[in-house]
């Protein structure tokens, strides 16, 4: 047991180490430069990562699941559609700025269509959708309007959202409400 946690602390402290330098550095950044920024060596790197590819997914993983987290902890079931959406927008937010660098990635994108891992990942948009769907179902939200649109719509804003809080235009509190704002004033419900 103690085994593992020591394999999990180490995969952890390389997988924060990636996400900085790859910040940092971008497309360019190389599988040595992440090694001496965890503070292991490239062969302990490869152990735990054998290629960059491994690395990627360990990245795309960890985010997935400290996202998943982030909105289940929100408490969206228990509150009104708009802090609901709130909570939602700045949890991906909040989760989003740690690991900028992912957002940049090309390869982390590939990486998600290979493996079937897309925004529809149901640890983070069954909560949403569920949120959206009540929405329509309490007249906060258009109930005209297709489910799917109401989600396309609420995450592209959320992305866009993400874009400035990466570029320091926003902070998260400022730019999650502007998003919720925005999309709760165009997907209001219209009076009969």
């Amino acid at each position: 047991m103690e085994r593992t946690g020591l394999r999990d602390h180490i995969a952890a402290a390389i997988l924060d180490a990636a996400a900085r330098v790859l910040a940092e550095q971008g497309e360019t950044a190389s599988m040595a430069a992440i090694a001496s920024a965890s503070g292991v060596s490239r062969a302990t790197l490869y152990r735990y990562f054998p290629n960059r590819e491994a690395l990627v997914a360990g990245l795309v993983e960890r985010v997935m699941e400290g996202l998943g987290t982030r909105i289940a902890d929100a408490g969206v079931d228990g509150v009104p559609v708009p802090e609901g959406l709130a909570r939602v927008t700045r949890a991906f937010l909040a989760e989003g700025r740690e690991y900028a660098a992912l957002v940049r990635l090309a390869e982390v994108h590939e990486h998600k269509r290979r493996m079937g891992i897309d925004d529809g990942d149901e640890r983070i948009s069954a909560p949403v959708r569920s949120l959206l769907a009540r929405g329509a179902a309490d007249g906060t939200l258009r109930p005209d309007v297709p489910e799917d649109v109401r989600f396309e719509m609420f995450t592209a804003l959320v992305e866009r959202a993400l874009g400035l809080v990466i570029a320091g235009r926003m902070g998260v509190e400022e730019a999650g409400a502007l998003a919720t704002g925005v999309f709760l004033d165009g997907f209001r419900a219209r009076p009969a």
